[in-house]
C-alpha cells in the first residue's frame, strides 16, 4: 500500500511551485527569431534550441531551490523561491509571445515534437505584477501545506501538534470513530486560509485566476485544457479517453464498495453508511480516503488463512532500518540489470523527518540536474507502506536516469502517467515470492489469494475513482462550472459520484477540503495518477510474460530478470522522444491503454464479491443525495 506522490519532473517546469536560490543568476534572455514576414523551418529550429538549452539552464537552477525551499521551509526560502518563480515566469512569457511566429511552419519530425512539447512548457503572463502575484501564492499555498499541523486544545493530544505522518498513522490504526472524526476535522482545517484569510483575500481563487490567464496567453481555453493537452490528442478526446477508461473500471470498484460497506456497518454501526449507500470518509483507513488497506482487518475474508504475513513485523523484527528499505529498492532495480544509484543520491538525499525544522515530507524522486543528481525526499517510517513506496519512488529515479541521453525537451516520460506507472509496476512486484528471494521471508506463506487480492483490490482499486475525481474538480473549477463559492460544494458532489463517500460533518463554504491534499496545494496535475494505475497492470502483465511467468498473475515476480529489465529499460530510454502510444507498445505490444490488465488481475476477487454481496443482498453503486456537504443525515 502506498499515497500517490508527485515527481518534480523538469518538463513540467510551469507547475513547478518552489523555484529560487541563493545566489541570483544573470537574466536568461529569450532568443530572438529572426525578422522577416515568414519564419523559415531554420529560423524555427534556431529558436528552438536555443530555448531548449536556456529551460535547460533553468531547470537545474529551479531544482537546486526547489530542494532547498521543500526541505528547509522558512520565511526567506519562501521569498527568495517566489523571487525566482517570477523571473522565471516572466521567461516563458517571452519565449510564448515569440513562438507564435513559427506557428504553422513545417519542421522536421523530430523538431515538430520538440515545438509541441515547448509550447507544454510555457506560461504567458504579460504583466510584471501579476508574474510577482502568481509566484507568491503559488509558494504559498505549497509552503502553507509543508507547514500544516493540528494542535487540539483538549482532549487526547492536547499540547501536541500533529504532522501528516502522525495523522495518518492515528488513521490507520484507531478504531474510534469519535476519535477518527476529530481527526479528520482537524487535518482538514489547516487549508481553509489557503481559501479566506483573516484580511479578506481568496489566495486559491486568485492563483486559479492567474494560471488561467497564462494558459489563454497560449491560446488555451483554461488551464485545465492546457493540461490535457499534453497527451498525443486533443483535450476533448482525452477527456472521452478517461471517461472510457472509468467505465471499465467501475463495475469492479462498486462491487469493492458494496462489499466494504456492509463490514464497516458490522464494526461501526448504522452511522458508517449513509441510507444512499455511501461511507462516512474517516472509517477508510486513510485520512482522503484513497487508499482503503488499513481497514483489511475489518473486512478480511471470514475464516481466512490471510495474507500470510505482517511486512511491518518482519521488517521491524529484522531490524531493517528506513535507508534499509531504500537498499531493497535499489536492488530490485540492480537485479533487472541497472546500475547501482551514484554515491551522491545516499548523500543529498533527505530520508528523515528533520527534527529541527519544517519540510515537505510528502514522498518525491528528485533529478536535479538531469543527469545524475538524483535525490529522494521522504520521511521514512519503518512499515509495510514506506517499503512499497521506496520501490515506488526509485521507479522514477530510475526512469530520469534511463532518459538522460535524450535532448532536454525528450527528457521525461512518454505521458505524465508513465512515470508513475513505472515504479507502481515495480511495487506490484513485491510480492510473498520476492520477499522470499530477498531474505524477508523464509517461505511463501499458505495464504489465500482471496485475502492477498482483497488486500491490494483496497488499495489500487480504491484508489481509481479518487485518481479521477481531483481532476475533475479542478478542470471545474478551471473552466467556472465550479465558482470560487462552490468550492466546497463541487468537492463533495463529485466525491459523492464517484466515491460513493461523505464526509462525516457537514462542511461548509469556509472549508476548503481539497487544499488538504497536497497535489491541490501544490498545483501538481493529478490525472496521472489515475493513468497510472490503469498503465501499471499493462507494464506488469507484459514484464510477467517476458519473464516467462506462467502462474496467477497476482504470484507474479519479475525480480532478478534480466531479460525483462532489458525489455524495461528499452522503454525508459526513449523518455518523450516520441508519442506514449509507441513507447507503450514498445513494452506490451500494445498501443492503447486498456484496463482489460486490472480487470484479468483481479477477476478471482471479482466473483467472490459479487458472491458475497449477493448473499448479503446488497446491491452495488449508492444514491448521491442532493447535497453530500451536509454530511450524513
Amino acid at each position: 500500500m502506498k499515497k500517490r506522490f508527485a515527481v518534480p519532473l523538469l518538463l513540467s517546469l510551469v507547475i513547478l511551485l518552489a523555484v529560487g536560490l541563493f545566489a541570483q543568476p544573470a537574466a536568461t534572455p529569450a532568443p530572438k527569431p529572426a525578422s522577416g514576414p515568414k519564419a523559415t523551418a531554420a529560423e524555427a529550429e534556431k529558436f528552438i534550441d536555443q530555448a531548449e538549452s536556456a529551460l535547460s539552464d533553468w531547470a537545474l537552477k529551479l531544482s537546486r531551490a526547489a530542494w532547498v525551499n521543500a526541505t528547509y521551509i522558512t520565511d526567506d526560502t519562501d521569498a527568495i523561491n517566489a523571487d525566482y518563480f517570477e523571473r522565471f515566469t516572466g521567461y516563458q512569457t517571452e519565449l510564448a509571445l515569440k513562438i507564435r511566429r513559427y506557428e504553422g511552419v513545417k519542421l522536421s519530425p523530430v523538431y515538430a515534437r520538440k515545438f509541441l512539447l515547448l509550447k507544454l512548457q510555457l506560461f504567458s503572463l504579460t504583466d510584471a505584477k501579476e508574474r510577482a502575484e502568481h509566484a507568491t501564492l503559488g509558494t504559498e499555498l505549497q509552503s502553507e501545506y509543508g507547514k500544516g499541523k493540528y494542535c487540539p486544545t483538549s482532549g487526547k493530544w492536547a499540547g501536541k501538534c500533529l504532522a501528516i505522518s502522525e495523522i495518518e498513522q492515528v488513521m490507520a490504526s484507531s478504531r474510534d470513530p469519535e476519535e477518527l472524526k476529530e481527526v479528520w476535522m482537524g487535518w482538514n482545517a489547516i487549508s481553509r486560509t489557503m481559501r479566506n484569510t483573516a484580511d479578506g483575500k481568496h489566495p486559491y481563487a486568485r492563483f486559479i485566476e492567474l494560471e488561467n490567464k497564462g494558459a489563454q496567453g497560449l491560446g488555451y481555453k483554461d488551464m485545465g485544457d492546457y493540461w490535457r493537452a499534453g497527451y498525443d490528442m486533443p483535450p476533448e478526446a482525452f477527456a472521452a479517453e478517461l471517461e472510457r477508461l472509468w467505465q471499465q473500471v467501475r463495475p469492479l470498484y462498486e462491487s469493492l464498495h458494496a462489499y466494504v460497506r456492509v463490514q464497516l456497518v458490522k464494526q461501526y454501526g448504522p452511522q458508517a453508511v449513509t441510507k444512499d449507500g455511501l461511507i462516512r470518509s474517516d472509517l477508510l483507513g486513510n485520512i482522503w480516503a484513497q487508499d482503503w488497506t488499513n481497514v483489511y482487518p475489518l473486512v478480511a475474508p471470514k475464516d481466512s488463512k490471510g495474507t500470510g504475513y505482517d511486512l511491518t513485523e518482519i521488517l521491524k523484527e529484522k531490524k531493517i532500518d528506513e535507508l534499509g528499505m531504500v537498499h531493497y529498492a535499489e536492488n530490485f532495480f540492480k537485479s533487472l540489470g541497472f546500475e547501482p544509484l551514484p554515491q551522491t543520491f545516499w548523500e543529498r538525499s533527505l530520508f528523515l523527518r528533520p527534527k529541527d525544522r519544517d519540510v515537505v515530507c510528502h514522498a518525491s524522486a528528485w533529478d536535479v540536474d538531469n543527469q545524475d543528481d538524483l535525490r529522494l525526499k521522504m520521511c521514512i517510517l519503518v512499515r509495510d507502506e514506506d517499503f512499497v513506496t521506496c520501490h515506488h519512488e526509485l521507479g522514477h529515479n530510475f526512469y530520469q536516469r534511463a532518459y538522460k541521453k535524450q535532448p532536454f525537451l525528450f527528457e521525461g516520460g512518454a505521458n505524465d502517467g508513465f512515470h508513475e506507472a513505472i515504479g507502481d509496476t515495480i511495487a506490484l512486484s513485491v510480492t510473498p515470492e520476492y520477499l522470499k528471494q530477498v531474505g524477508l521471508l523464509e517461505k511463501v506463506p499458505d495464504s489465500d489469494d482471496t485475502a492477498l487480492l482483497l488486500h491490494k483490490a483496497l488499495e489500487k482499486v480504491a484508489f481509481l475513482p479518487f485518481g479521477m475525481m481531483i481532476d475533475q474538480w479542478r478542470w471545474k473549477v478551471f473552466s467556472g462550472e465550479i465558482k470560487p463559492d462552490e468550492y466546497e460544494k463541487g468537492w463533495n458532489d463529485l466525491r459523492a459520484k464517484y466515491q460513493g463517500i461523505i464526509p462525516p460533518v457537514a462542511r461548509t463554504e469556509n472549508d476548503f477540503d481539497p487544499g488538504a491534499k497536497y497535489h491541490v496545494a501544490g498545483n501538481v496535475p493529478y490525472m496521472r495518477y489515475f493513468l497510472a494505475d490503469i498503465l501499471q497492470f499493462q507494464f506488469y502483465r507484459a514484464m510477467c510474460k517476458e519473464a516467462g511467468f506462467t502462474g496467477p498473475l497476482h504470484h507474479c515476480s519479475f525480480y532478478n530478470n534480466k531479460q525483462a529489465g532489458a525489455k524495461f529499460a528499452a522503454m525508459l530510454q526513449m523518455g518523450q522522444s516520441r508519442p506514449w502510444p509507441e513507447a507503450l507498445k514498445a513494452l506490451t505490444g500494445e498501443d492503447k491503454m486498456d484496463a482489460n490488465a486490472i480487470m484479468d488481475y483481479f477477476a478471482p476477487l471479482k466473483k467472490w464479491l459479487d458472491e458475497q454481496n449477493a448473499a448479503a443482498r446488497v446491491k452495488p453503486g449508492w444514491t448521491v443525495p442532493a447535497n453530500p456537504s451536509a454530511g450524513p443525515q
